[in-house]
């Protein structure tokens, strides 16, 4: 492996070139008609055009981007995160082509995306899992209310190939059921081609701790301890830290090594996310799907850990990676990840383009990192996600680093567009996320104190 072709663009770009070149990889970039003057392709040591700024005639196909590394001479593609980076086809065509793809086998991104199939290979592995309903297709909805009553209510109406909180709704009462699936399956064909759902129990009061695990293929797998991610807006992460708090450290214990339990079982290779379900009174988990690909919060394990999980993924696709055993990897300290985004808190989250006519982001050091693919003078379009930047803090102990994280998001400069900013300082001063009483509607619960001057 001498050239990898980055299979994205912004901040996870950016940051893959950044171990590429740590590894003395030459880098591709593929961009858009929106992004040709993007960062990502800056930094690149080439770059390839790959279409109109819409994603689907741009990222989202599969044979421009096999194209583009097979006349820049790559030798292999790292997919990142969204777009392509979980479609088990496309995995399957880059191998095809010759190519080397940068992620797990392609028939265990095909399991895993799957959310039934993922739920099977869970309880065989022996990791708990919610109430849930076979699928059910467009096409036949037949015997949907008594699978309903029979999950029990609350519930959520989930996209069998959905991911990233897409394709997902919550039912309170049978009274708007077929209502709510039709239109959880109209956005699930339009988002994944797929429009097949499943009904899954809603834990009232929950929390969403995901486990990073590392896996070489052969059953050897590792974890890098657990992300809480329970801070979201309609089922959007907003901010991820670890350790998770108030956790009871016997829980902590019993996810890490169900996560481990469930990649070795899939004999998974790479980097992978197993995400629970965690009851806030009871502190029961139940798992909730595995990402097969790196995560938007990677940052936060990485921080922790001190391990490079992007060059420890190229390094297992080019066979050069000694295995890591758990007892060497240590957890220090406590970082926390906010996600900026162009968008505009008081007005729903609605997205915010524009023009970024000032953007100076806070002065990196040993305890922060700012992942972004953006620069002054760039334009936030319509037509991808709005994440301005990642702010990432280090510190001792939690306090500490809620301390650090909030100077660095005071002193971050945007004009020329609204963003997220004030609202993830009120978050961070807020006197329940400093207890740590965290849980998924944390941000509808207190939005009173969270939005608005």
């Amino acid at each position: 492996m001498k050239k990898v072709l980055i299979a994205n663009r912004g901040e996870i770009a950016c940051r893959i070139i950044k171990s590429c070149r740590a590894l003395d990889l030459s880098t591709v970039a593929v961009f858009s008609q929106a992004d040709e003057n993007s960062l990502h392709v800056q930094l690149a040591d080439q770059s390839a055009y790959i279409g109109p700024g819409s994603a689907k005639e741009s990222y989202l196909v599969a044979d421009k981007i096999i194209d583009a590394a097979q006349m820049s001479g790559a030798d292999a593609i790292h997919p990142g995160y969204g777009f392509l980076a979980e479609n088990s086809r496309f995995a399957r065509q880059v191998e095809e082509a010759g190519l080397i793809w940068i992620g797990p086998r392609f028939h265990t991104i095909e399991d895993m995306g799957d959310k039934e199939r993922a739920r099977d290979i869970a309880r065989a592995a022996g990791v708990p899992v919610l109430p849930g309903s076979p699928r059910f297709s467009p096409a036949d909805l037949a015997g949907i209310e008594e699978a309903a009553e029979e999950v029990g209510y609350p519930l959520l109406v989930k996209a069998t190939a959905g991911g990233g909180g897409i394709g997902m709704k919550r039912l309170n009462d049978p009274s708007t059921l077929l209502e709510v699936v039709e239109a959880t399956q109209a956005l699930a064909e339009k988002a994944f081609g797929d429009g097949t759902i499943y009904l899954e129990h809603l834990v009232q009061k929950a929390r969403h701790v995901e486990i990073q695990v590392f896996g070489y293929g052969d059953g050897h797998t590792v974890h890098l301890y657990e992300r809480e991610c329970s801070l979201q807006r309609r089922f959007q992460k907003v901010m991820e830290e670890s350790p998770s708090p108030g956790l009871p450290d016997v829980v902590r214990q019993k996810m890490a090594m169900a996560a481990v339990s469930l990649a070795h079982h899939a004999r998974y290779r790479g980097a992978g996310t197993v995400e629970f379900i965690v009851d806030a009174e009871t502190f029961d988990f139940f798992f909730l799907e595995m990402n097969t690909r790196i995560q938007v919060e990677h940052p936060v394990s990485e921080m922790n850990t001190g391990l490079d999980l992007v060059a420890m993924q190229i390094r297992l696709a080019r066979g050069d990676l000694e295995p890591v055993e758990q007892r060497s990897i240590s957890h220090r300290g406590h970082a926390i990840e906010c996600r900026v985004y162009a968008e505009n808190p008081d007005m729903n989250f609605l997205p915010s383009p524009g023009r970024l006519e000032v953007f100076r982001l806070p002065k990196e050091d040993a305890q922060l990192r700012i992942d972004s693919g953006f620069q002054q003078g760039d334009k936030i379009t319509y037509h991808y996600d709005p994440m301005l930047a990642k702010v990432i803090a280090h510190g001792d102990n939690r306090q500490q680093t809620i301390r650090k994280i909030r100077e660095a998001l005071i002193t971050f400069r945007v004009e020329g567009l609204k963003t997220n900013i004030p609202f993830l300082v009120k978050v961070l001063d807020h006197p329940a996320y400093k207890a740590g009483d965290l849980h998924t509607r944390f941000i509808d619960e207190h939005k009173a104190d969270l939005v608005g001057p």
